[in-house]
């Protein structure tokens, strides 16, 4: 999808969020107080279909080879497909674009079950408890719980998404909660168990996404870059 460079307002209030989690989870407010100004700003998002449809084509790769891909795709078909279109064009065309094997029986089975609707619409997706859709988006082939997550806290707005298998997120609490030696670097065996960071989570209800970004903000003030807001792992 080519972004516009417009965002649209987050459905819950980014003040309410951050003044809850300083309150019930001191440590978490001094991260807050040290990243400060929560920035997340929420992506385009025309359809689920749409937004899969990208996330199947950048699984596994980096940013430049998928976004090429992306765009020799978007140009074969003069913009982004509808789900008829993709269900109707042959491989060899996708296969030129750069599409592998497998990302192709991923977009045909993410274009049929739009076609009969167990992808739903972006105007049915709204009403929809978080729950729900991961149930119905992880019935595509090649879709996960976590390229759901993120479809949830970027595309959607949700906030009480808790990625617990993100590898930024994870990163961020052994950063933010855990005792790291900083004579050495981060480990994996230093990472927590996604039932530890499930636990502490439960003070973080109901704005959980906002403490997502604020581990993948700690991430990033321990590199010393600008605020990514966001992982880059893809689903494995």
């Amino acid at each position: 999808m080519i972004h516009d460079g417009k965002s649209r307002k987050l459905p819950f209030d980014p003040a309410e969020a951050v003044a809850h989690l300083c309150a019930s989870d001191p440590k978490l407010g001094a991260l807050i107080d040290k990243a400060g100004e929560f920035r997340l700003r929420l992506d385009p998002s025309p359809s689920p279909f749409e937004s899969l449809l990208e996330s199947i084509l950048y699984q596994q790769l980096h940013g430049k080879a998928a976004a090429a891909i992306h765009r020799r795709v978007r140009e074969f078909f003069h913009g982004d497909p509808t789900p008829q279109q993709l269900a109707d064009t042959p491989d060899e065309p996708l296969r030129a674009a750069g599409v592998s094997g497998n990302k192709i029986k991923a977009l045909r089975d993410l274009a049929a079950k739009t076609i009969d609707g167990t992808v739903p619409t972006h105007k049915a997706i709204l009403k929809m408890p978080d729950a729900d859709i991961v149930e119905r988006l992880t019935e595509v082939r090649g879709i996960g719980p976590w390229t759901v997550e993120m479809l949830l806290i970027f595309r959607l707005g949700r906030p009480d998404v808790l990625p617990v298998t993100d590898y930024g997120v994870r990163k961020g609490f052994a950063l933010t909660f855990q005792r790291v030696p900083k004579s050495r670097p981060l480990e994996a065996t230093d990472l927590p168990k996604p039932d530890v960071l499930f636990r502490r989570a439960q003070k973080w209800r109901p704005f959980r996404s906002v403490a997502s970004w604020y581990m993948w903000r700690a991430c990033d003030l321990a590199r010393g870059t600008p605020p990514a807001g966001r992982a880059v792992e893809q689903e494995k």
